[in-house]
């Protein structure tokens, strides 16, 4: 796993250079380019503005991200054969994708089935919401804006701290996570509100800003590239028109690149979760 996110570090940095330099060498160039910024993630609401149910486009691309999936698990399931249709089988390998790849490899086969669903409608949905990010007409993942990220992490929160509660009890369980055995009495001075700060508020924080932050970098390289074909093609002078088609190489290559991510970061906040679940845990078998 550090591997991938190595090269998946290396790869993001190397095409943000790219990027950056092609955009320099336009902007130095003809002076027209005008590069995305943050406000990309925070568009203007377009229904129900003032209100509390207000939608902007963000919050329609995870509706819609949520919708696809419910219907997509829903028409693979409702009916159900021994013998199972090509749409059951795939249904069926994504589940157990997780079931067996996450769950069971890191909680361990008898103690991850209370877990399952848990983490398998995670990774779905944080996909579904990644994904989004290069599918034509949304553009943007529904996990670049903090909300959902945040959401998730205080969830996997919360099911470590219950786990944990019912696996040892609640002494047992705050012993375990804020007392770390054979250490002499009085470095728990010290040490119970480092573990405190880890457990309890850098693991959500380290969850929610690794998922963010990989998804706002994604969709602003996407966007600076695309725009930069686009005006490097119909907007920039003639001597530099032929810069174009390299942009318009790296933001395809960048978008085969986005998709791996998006798989890559679901997976990761899935595994982490399971990992913090199998501490909670403890020596229960």
């Amino acid at each position: 796993m550090q591997i991938f996110r190595c090269g998946a570090d290396f790869q993001e940095n190397a095409l943000s250079t790219v990027a950056t330099t092609m955009l320099r060498a336009a902007a130095s160039a003809d002076g027209g380019f005008e590069a995305p910024g943050i406000g990309e993630f925070f568009p203007a609401p377009f229904l129900f503005e003032g209100t509390i149910f207000e939608l902007n486009r963000i919050q329609l691309v995870r509706i819609i991200a949520t919708l696809v999936l419910v219907a997509l698990f829903w028409l693979a399931s409702r009916n159900v054969r021994l013998v199972p249709t090509r749409g059951q089988s795939i249904a069926e390998m994504a589940l157990d994708f997780v079931r067996v790849n996450i769950a069971e490899e890191v909680i361990g086969k008898n103690r991850a089935k209370p877990y399952v669903s848990l983490l398998t409608v995670m990774f779905w949905a944080i996909l579904a919401m990644n994904i989004t990010g290069i599918i034509p007409g949304l553009n943007i993942a529904g996990t670049s804006v903090i909300g959902v990220p945040l959401i998730l992490a205080v969830v996997s929160l919360i099911a470590f701290i219950i786990a944990g509660v019912k696996a040892q009890g609640g002494w047992g369980f705050t012993k375990a996570s804020l007392f770390p055995p054979g250490v002499p009495w009085p470095l728990y001075i010290i040490l119970t509100p480092i573990e405190i700060l880890s457990t309890f508020i850098l693991r959500p924080a380290t969850l929610t800003v690794r998922l963010l932050a990989n998804m706002v970098a994604g969709h602003l390289l996407l966007v600076t590239f695309f725009a930069m074909t686009h005006y490097l093609f119909f907007e920039a002078s003639a001597a530099i028109k032929g810069v174009g088609v390299v942009a318009f190489g790296a933001a395809f290559a960048f978008t085969l690149f986005e998709i791996f991510v998006a798989a890559l970061q679901a997976y990761i906040f899935t595994l982490l979760s399971a990992v913090y679940l199998s501490l909670s845990l403890g020596d229960e078998q």
